[in-house]
């Protein structure tokens, strides 16, 4: 903190809406989709750059979705993506379910890779 007697804390606002403006600050646009109240999203159409707006229990890309970047934060009870309904075991980093660290998870030729994100 650079003047330490003035600080503002953040109160206004939950950890993923901070995530998403500090994605839309350095450049990326993300448009939030929603899941159901336990954490199980669904994808159907569109592409592009998405964050999921509550943490993430499943995630899944119908056919008609081909490529995608998925910005979230797992879930306590995270299980992982599917591509029409099947599970399918996600490339790169282990993902800790924390609730509260980001990650992104790209599809793309049929497969999913995860990233953590340092914002």
């Amino acid at each position: 903190m650079i003047n330490k007697n003035r600080i503002v804390p953040v109160t206004a606002t939950d950890l993923i809406t901070l995530y998403g403006t500090i994605l839309k600050f350095t450049g990326t646009d993300c448009t939030a989709v929603s899941g159901d109240e336990t954490g199980i999203f669904k994808m159907t159409s569109g592409s592009g750059n998405v964050i999921a707006d509550s943490p993430v229990k499943t995630f899944d890309f119908s056919s008609a979705v081909t490529s995608a970047a998925v910005y979230f934060v797992p879930a306590y009870d995270y299980k992982g993506f599917s591509i029409n309904g099947t599970a399918v075991t996600a490339g790169g980093v282990a993902v800790e379910s924390d609730c509260g660290t980001l990650y992104k998870a790209v599809l793309a030729s049929g497969a999913v890779t995860i990233s953590k994100e340092s914002c």
